[in-house]
């Protein structure tokens, strides 16, 4: 498809030269775990070729709103997305899947179809992997430094209550990721 490598590199550097190191969730790290993840899912579900396309961009870009601030980062992100997407040729169908895609991520997330799912899923995979403390650590420093919370009792509260309002929802992470996810819910509730 029409310059994946090209946007691929270029969004990725971006993201690791401007983002701002006080982002210690929402680095890059981040956004090649969920490009990772939507692999997976592609290897899995043997997706076909120009849903795969879609997908593998609609994660590169789902996070880089973040490089113009947090405030509605999925929106800014969607359309600079748009702009780089056009200036490569890519169809504006495309392009409107994959500002979709960037959509979906939004919290609480919404998706509307299987794509979205997927990305959803993936954008949130870790909460029910064994990484998950070392992750929301990196999201426990990132809300402090945004002064979105100040202490660890503040945190725990939102980790649980985020943890309860969450869904997964495809069927590979309902089965594989949820029961972990609960694991780490029960540890929150009982300490």
């Amino acid at each position: 498809m029409k310059g994946y490598r090209t946007l691929r590199n270029l969004v990725l550097s971006d993201l690791e030269a401007n983002l701002p190191k006080t982002l210690t969730y929402h680095a890059l790290e981040h956004t090649l775990d969920v490009l990772n993840v939507c692999n997976q899912y592609i290897k899995r579900e043997k997706i076909p070729y120009k849903e795969r396309y879609l997908l593998k961009v609609g994660a590169i870009v789902h996070d880089m709103g973040f490089l113009k601030g947090a405030a509605n980062h999925e929106q800014v992100g969607a359309g600079m997305a748009e702009n780089i997407l056009s200036d490569l040729g890519v169809d504006q169908r495309d392009i409107d899947v994959i500002k979709g895609l960037v959509m979906a991520t939004k919290i609480p997330q919404n998706p509307q179809n299987h794509l979205q799912r997927i990305i959803c899923d993936a954008d949130l995979d870790y909460l029910g992997r064994n990484d998950y403390p070392e992750i929301s650590q990196k999201l426990f420093e990132e809300l402090k430094n945004m002064n979105v919370i100040s202490t660890a009792k503040q945190w725990k509260d939102l980790q649980i209550n985020f943890l309860k309002a969450h869904h997964f929802h495809t069927p590979f992470a309902i089965k594989n990721r949820e029961p972990k996810k609960q694991v780490w819910l029960k540890k929150l509730l009982d300490s």
